[in-house]
């Protein structure tokens, strides 16, 4: 179970870190970095176990059926990269407590923060498919919400809005593609997916496979042609900056090439799309890096590049190849990671980020400076440092390549030549920021951090120092682990050292790096031609594509939707003709073998008041209460069909709706004219009417054609397993709770979020209080007759006495929670109608939204207790106890659940029922 904690407690941080936003930054910090620092101890206790080659998965069934469990592993390549989202993510808590003023809610900073870390966790983590597509998707919400947290700033929203966009897409495609590997291999577990590699690349469907997953890698590690979506996002706070696009976020496309290269790579495609949109990127992105003069923009373009070199060595498909690019992983994490830190503190104390200004900064800032000149010359791959190893290691998988034929020797020379450019973008930002005269136009004088400010980057660039001096020691044993993780088998034979004597990849890493002195020496004539060229906003240009494309899904909602409710009900009906009309032409063919019951008296009455209630409701529905009264009678008459037909569950459930509804429209017909405007023409009248004939026509036959037929059913299974498989003889509440739990579950979130959603739209809304109806006479100014009041006082016990009789009885008798909170709701709301909102408000001290969230809790921690014993989701337990007095009592697990039905069904009718109670104001609104 160490594994759950591992993923979950960031989550819970998320709680302490909002908790502890009230006592001060100090506090609110070292809150936030308790859980997570657990999850780094828990996972560190966990290596033993790793590098002994142990099993370690942990599986909690969801949904058995659907061949979805919430299920953890943790291999080399996951643990690295756990490792890194918690250790860098401290880092960087510690690093924001510093860094964010004291205007900013650093509470809500840190929650965002650890929910990014969840989700990261989750996808390194998961061992099934769709539950690492759940935490993709949630990466690029937490993402936004981390990007746009100075929302107040333009350029935040909009790289926000962009990024979100694109990855968003990416993770649409993705979804898609995983789909489709789980329909190849028949299942969504990632172990069973990782050894159907051969299965995979056989089938006809792995070229649409390999576009739809590499679309998502893609999309999110910012790969050419979606690259332009990653500079835009560092209009982020610089700890977001440094942990999101650097060290995690655009590290998952990255980590799910590598996930998925045992069953994807080996073909000339996955080469062909992989290495040469990784080497794009590598060459795009280096370049620009080096005409960026602001600090966190010139390292956001070479951040593309070296995603870039990663994704190139991932393509290159071979063993040697992996394990240069997961060293690269580790390597671009640290210095990287610390760069943007270091930029975040030139930001800081100077005011700037411009490289214009920024001049001769180790005069003011000798400590920050040499720390961020060893990082940039570990990004440019000098000696002694860790990128010049695995940048060694990438020279040398460009020569042992050779799929592009006569054309091969390009890889190689490329590759040179992005790292050339590299050392100049790293030289530029050394000189031109810590040398080069004095600062230009800075709004206050540079100096020093705070002493725990540099903390995180004196760690990340001492680290940058041992792996590039003591790699044996430091980082070998895991890399090896990570690498056999990925290949899905034994490690190449790897010699990480320093030196490996004289040959061609040191010749290509001194070309390197007397390339870029060259090329930063030269770089005036550089500027010079690069000013030729026009240099788009990419936020403009997305934003004008985005404007497009909303004109013209505007055109096409005008040409469907021309603000008439009656034009588009009849498009849909005159669609269900097209479509069912035809096949039920064939009158001889609708009449199946069963017989029919034969009707008597009372189903004959029955339905010809449904028949003259429904009529009347459209006759007169210009006069609304009149009409609304014939609707309620028509809803009357169904519960009375469904008690005829043996259905008492959906007769008191339809009772009760029908009550509360007609509540619903009493208060919104309380705002509006008694009677409505004759509207509708003769020819609209006759049009209209022969429409309906023919659809009811349509729905009649059709209805005759499946009550004249014996479909199979699964209602035996149900009736067979009722008592024994839930305990409980209602055989509609066991389905409720147990048998389609997962379902109600759905279904009473979405009630939530509906009543959520109507309560802050009416929230604050004032309407005005008609004082006269429509002929002029004035109400009554009597607003709560004694009478009403009265009644409602003896109606309420009563009331209240049966719904806890009909939710306790529910799971053997009609009944249960949806039921039994209707009818609370409907007693509470008539004595809002009989008391007044004010008065029940002194008296009924009731939070519903706190009541819908507690419905909630209580029905999802009734499921999820289930995997304490090892059970999927949602499983039910029940068991006989005998009572002293009592005798025999059946106790059940789902009467907890149908407690947290009852709860969110009572707070979400009342939230918004009680709310369009308040919507007066004193003032004259005559009609």
């Amino acid at each position: 179970m160490s594994l759950v904690w591992i993923a979950l407690l960031p989550l819970l941080g998320t709680f302490l870190a909002l908790a502890g936003d009230r006592y001060g930054r100090n506090v609110c910090a070292a809150a936030t970095a308790v859980l997570p620092g657990i999850a780094l101890l828990l996972l560190l206790a966990l290596f033993p176990a790793l590098f002994r080659d142990e099993e370690l998965r942990v599986s909690l069934q969801w949904i058995p059926a659907l061949d979805l469990a919430f299920a953890l592993r943790l291999d080399g390549l996951a643990a690295l990269f756990a490792l890194m989202i918690l250790g860098i993510g401290l880092l960087v808590i510690l690093y924001a407590r510093y860094y964010l003023s004291d205007s900013d809610p650093m509470g809500r900073f840190y929650a965002y923060l650890l929910l990014f870390m969840t989700a990261m966790l989750g996808i390194v983590l998961s061992n099934n498919l769709i539950q690492l597509w759940m935490f993709w998707e949630l990466t690029s919400i937490s993402s936004f919400l981390l990007i746009s947290f100075w929302s107040h700033k333009t350029e935040a929203r909009l790289g926000a809005r962009m990024a979100l966009t694109i990855t968003g897409f990416g993770g649409l495609a993705l979804l898609a593609g995983l789909l489709l590997i789980g329909q190849v291999v028949g299942s969504f577990d990632l172990d069973r997916v990782l050894s159907s590699g051969d299965l995979i690349r056989d089938s006809g469907w792995y070229p649409v496979i390999l576009v739809l997953v590499l679309l998502g890698a893609f999309t999110k590690s910012a790969q050419f042609p979606f690259h332009f979506w990653l500079p835009q996002a560092m209009a982020a706070p610089t700890p977001v900056s440094a942990y999101l696009h650097s060290a995690t976020m655009v590290k998952a496309g990255i980590f799910l090439m590598a996930r998925f290269l045992p069953v994807l790579a080996g073909t000339d495609l996955w080469f062909l799309l992989v290495s040469l949109t990784g080497l794009a990127t590598l060459l795009l992105g280096a370049y620009i890096a080096l005409f960026k003069h602001d600090l966190k923009g010139l390292l956001a373009y070479s951040t593309i590049s070296h995603l870039g070199l990663i994704t190139l060595l991932l393509g290159l498909d071979t063993r040697l190849a992996a394990v240069a690019a997961i060293f690269h992983i580790i390597n671009h994490a640290t210095f990287k990671a610390s760069l943007f830190m270091a930029a975040g503190i030139i930001d800081h104390e100077s005011g700037s980020r411009d490289m214009r200004q920024l001049n001769g900064l180790w005069k003011y800032m000798p400590y920050t400076a040499t720390l961020a000149m060893v990082a940039a010359s570990a990004m440019a791959g000098v000696p002694l440092l860790n990128g010049f190893l695995s940048k060694e290691m990438f020279f040398s998988e460009t020569l042992d390549q050779s799929t592009l034929g006569a054309l091969s020797w390009l890889v190689p020379v490329l590759a040179t030549t992005a790292g050339a450019f590299a050392v100049a973008y790293s030289l530029r930002f050394i000189h031109d920021v810590f040398f080069n005269g004095e600062p230009v136009g800075l709004s206050r004088t540079p100096h020093e951090p705070p002493r725990y400010m540099k903390l995180p980057v004196e760690i990340l660039v001492g680290l940058c120092l041992l792996v590039g001096i003591f790699p044996d020691y430091v980082v070998t044993d895991l890399l090896l682990k990570a690498a056999s993780a990925t290949l899905q088998g034994p490690p190449p034979e790897v010699n990480v050292a320093l030196w490996h004597g004289f040959n061609l990849p040191l010749l290509m890493s001194v070309l390197a790096l007397a390339g870029g002195v060259a090329i930063y020496y030269n770089r005036k004539l550089l500027f010079q031609f690069q000013s030729q060229f026009p240099d788009p906003d990419p936020k403009l240009i997305f934003e004008e594509g985005v404007q497009r494309l909303i004109t013209f899904c505007s055109r096409i909602m005008q040409l469907l939707d021309r603000g008439s409710l009656q034009r588009q009900l009849l498009l849909l009906l005159l669609l269900i003709l097209v479509f069912l009309g035809p096949p039920m032409m064939k009158l001889h063919q609708t009449s199946g073998g069963r017989e029919l019951l034969e009707p008597d008296g009372l189903a004959q009455v029955g339905a010809v008041l449904l028949i003259v209630a429904a009529l009347a409701t459209v006759y007169w529905h210009r006069v609304r209460l009149v009409a609304l009264l014939m609707l309620s009678v028509v809803g009357l008459v169904v519960s009375l069909i469904f008690a005829r037909f043996s259905a008492p569950d959906l007769a008191l459930t339809q009772l009760s709706v029908e009550v509360v509804t007609v509540l619903l429209l009493l208060l919104a017909l309380f705002f509006l004219p008694q009677r409505a405007a004759k509207e509708s023409s003769p020819h609209r009248v006759a049009r209209d009417l022969g429409l309906s004939a023919l659809v009811g026509g349509l729905v009649g036959t059709l209805c005759y054609a499946i009550l004249t037929r014996s479909g199979s059913s699964i209602a035996g299974f149900f009736i067979d397993n009722s008592v024994p498989g839930g305990g409980g003889t209602n055989v509609v509440n066991v389905i409720l709770v147990d048998f389609r739990g997962f379902d109600t579950f759905g279904e009473i979130s979405v009630l939530a979020i509906a009543a959520l959603g109507i309560f802050k739209l009416i929230d604050q809304m004032k309407l005005y209080l008609p004082t006269s109806d429509d002929s002029g006479r004035p109400w009554s100014r009597d607003r709560y007759p004694v009478i009403l009041a009265v009644i409602s006082q003896l109606l309420l016990p009563m009331a209240l006495l049966v719904s806890a009789y009909i939710l306790l009885r529910g799971h053997n008798l009609p009944g249960g929670g949806f039921i039994a909170g209707l009818i609370t709701a409907v007693a509470l709301i008539q004595q809002y109608v009989a008391f007044g909102e004010a008065h029940i408000r002194e008296r009924l001290r009731l939070n519903y939204q706190w009541l819908i969230a507690c419905g909630l809790m209580l029905a999802l921690l009734t499921g999820a207790g289930s995997w304490l014993v090892g059970r999927p989701f949602l499983t039910s337990w029940f068991d006989h106890f005998h009572w002293p007095l009592v005798g025999e009592f059946e106790l059940a697990s789902a009467m907890l659940f149908d407690i947290g039905v009852y709860l969110t069904v009572v707070g979400a009718i009342l939230l918004i029922l009680a709310n369009l109670g308040k919507l007066t104001t004193t003032g004259r609104h005559d009609g």
